[in-house]
């Protein structure tokens, strides 16, 4: 039996650096790349239909690809890889174009029947999992995927391929494939396919495991040089993170630490196509030599059923910069935005045109993403951004037309705008749903023998209870307070209108104080603003007692969330740094011992 597995995460998502697999290839065995966000789905929905070549991920064929084509060949990497998206058997023949342009050939198998689209009349009675909207109309669907798991990957591999192209999987399955097929696991020893899955979810963003989106990012050494993540795996399921050598980031227990957080909800039931996993006691351990050893994940049945991800366009959206400076710089260009929208609507009106269906106005550089929480609304340097929704995208020709008007008009210190004119782009969104697995097979294809994977029958399983709430240390009101940077690292990420912020103490005596204050409504509280137009919004907190650490998830949160929002953040990059500011009381001699930095 093979006695170690290196997979290398050579790319986060469509539009990572090329420079990834040049600097993994020598020290790997496998390469994984991950392309497809729910968001990027729509893209390259809406790209194929005006080019139905363009199905799939380009960045993969003409740079990853025809770039390390002899390496690749020379040491017998192998790749899996979801760059096929929409369409993996055209992705497969502009991958076999290039290599036999540079005389060389490799076995090359795609994965398909994740694509719903010739189906979308058994989808139609569907009901979004959150909100229990009814299903968009077909005819603004851009894609409809199952997500698959790590089954038809093996058998892939199993059959010899080289490279396993795939439509949609579940970012994980791209590294547990790997390690289920070298190793021989069976899809019913849950412990070890959770621990290979959560191998691919720290891979799964690249450098983000490595340094990248780091609290103490000023620990990150040579951003432009950064290591991307190699993962050495055991046959038990427990793996050690590194990078290349001589390569900038950074691997620690909370680089590492920070990745796992990332973009989950309950820890105890991380649910996947082959297995719902239990986050909430693994353990990051450091090792010499920047490496980072992880265990303790524990999985159980995963239930019957596929998750089903549609993108659908909903209207259009046309954003504008106008970038104000001087004396009051935010209040004036938030009046001069609601003077031009005013007098657009009015015009709109005239035109027998219905009004804008949404709206927003924030102006860069005074925290308007902070709601009550912004310090700097007297800054003297604003650009401010004005997003406006439509279902249709002529209305937006006078507001093009009447942006620059203010020039001259309007506000003392008005510069000008930003190169064109702005304009319209669709409003994307994600519609999430149900399916029974038993009615999605998988494909595989090899050299032209195609076969049928019904995926493996599974009962499901009972949650296991919910961990309790850990002790909290009861703070005194003479006691000083320290921002929560002081005490934690702290990641965000979004899923669909949501997003989650884990929070890991930096030390454990930290965790009582910051649990103490970090209570469901405190964090309610603070991000208030992100709920607006919210029907049910709700915060949940988890323990995740391995890390030392809380994650809370935030529901109804993004104003719809990904391409379907006008708001700044729409992918919850930035929340996890503005909760870092949140005063948490502690005491005295606690306070002494923070660094002085924060």
């Amino acid at each position: 039996m093979t006695q170690t597995v290196r997979i290398g995460g050579a790319g986060g998502f469509l539009g990572d650096s090329s420079t990834a697999a040049p600097q993994l290839l020598p020290h790997v065995d496998y390469l994984v790349l991950d392309y497809l966000a729910e968001a990027t789905l729509s893209l390259i929905g809406r790209a194929q239909r005006k080019n139905p070549a363009a199905g799939y991920a380009g960045d993969f064929t003409e740079w990853v690809w025809r770039d390390n084509l002899r390496d690749l060949k020379a040491r017998g990497v192998r790749i899996v890889t979801n760059a096929g998206a929409l369409d993996p058997r055209a992705c497969r023949a502009r991958m076999q174009t290039i290599a036999a342009e540079a005389g060389l050939s490799f076995k090359i198998a795609i994965v398909e029947g994740d694509d719903l689209r010739p189906r979308l009349g058994e989808l139609t009675g569907a009901r979004e999992i959150d909100t229990g909207a009814p299903y968009p109309q077909a005819s603004e669907v851009l894609s409809a995927n199952a997500y698959f798991g790590a089954q038809p990957i093996v058998a892939a591999l199993a059959a010899g391929a080289d490279v396993v192209i795939t439509g949609r999987v579940v970012d994980s399955a791209l590294a547990l494939a790997p390690l289920a097929y070298e190793f021989g696991w069976r899809f019913d020893e849950y412990d070890k396919l959770a621990m290979g899955s959560l191998c691919g979810h720290v891979l799964e963003c690249g450098a983000q495991a490595t340094g990248g989106l780091f609290t103490d990012w000023e620990q990150v050494p040579d951003w432009a040089h950064i290591g991307y993540p190699i993962a050495t795996c055991d046959a038990d399921g427990g793996f050690v993170i590194s990078k290349p050598p001589n390569t900038g980031g950074l691997v620690s227990p909370a680089t590492v630490a920070e990745q796992i957080v990332y973009e989950i909800g309950d820890p105890q039931s991380y649910a996947l196509p082959d297995v719902i996993c239990d986050f909430s006691h693994v353990r990051v351990e450091a090792l010499d030599g920047e490496r980072v050893r992880v265990s303790g994940a524990r999985g159980r049945a995963p239930s019957g059923l596929y998750k089903v991800c549609t993108t659908y366009q909903d209207g259009w959206r046309l954003i504008a910069l106008a970038p104000v400076v001087g004396r009051d710089a935010a209040r004036k260009a938030v009046r001069q935005a609601e003077a031009v929208l005013t007098r657009v609507e009015e015009m709109l009106r005239a035109k027998n045109i219905a009004p804008f269906r949404a709206k927003r106005i924030e102006p860069l550089g005074a925290e308007t993403t902070y709601g009550a929480q912004a310090r700097t609304g007297n800054t003297r340097e604003i650009a401010c951004r004005i997003g406006v929704e439509h279902d249709d995208p002529d209305a937006f020709r006078y507001l093009m037309r009447e942006i620059e008007s203010p020039a001259t008009s309007m506000s003392v210190g008005t510069t000008g705008w930003f190169g064109a004119r702005p304009a319209p782009a669709p409003v994307m969104r994600v519609f999430s749903s149900m399916i029974e697995r038993a009615r999605v097979p998988a494909f595989v294809d090899l050299d032209g023998a195609r076969s049928e994977h019904a995926p493996l029958a599974t009962s499901g399983s009972s949650p296991p209870e919910p961990i309790p709430a850990g002790e909290g240390a009861e703070p005194d009101p003479a006691w000083p307070r320290a921002p929560l940077i002081a005490l934690a690292w702290a990641r965000s990420g979004d899923k669909g209108d949501a997003f989650n912020i884990g929070v890991i103490a930096r030390h454990p005596e930290f965790l009582p104080y910051i649990r103490a204050a970090l209570s469901e409504d405190a964090v309610k509280a603070f991000f208030a603003h992100e709920f607006e137009g919210a029907a049910a919004p709700s915060v949940t907190r988890y323990e995740l007692p391995g890390l030392n650490g809380l994650n809370f998830h935030l529901k109804q949160s993004l104003g719809g969330g990904q391409m379907g929002t006008l708001r700044l953040d729409a992918l919850a990059k930035g929340k996890a740094q503005q909760l870092l500011d949140f005063e948490v009381p502690v005491l005295p001699e606690v306070l002494a011992r923070l660094p002085s930095k924060h």
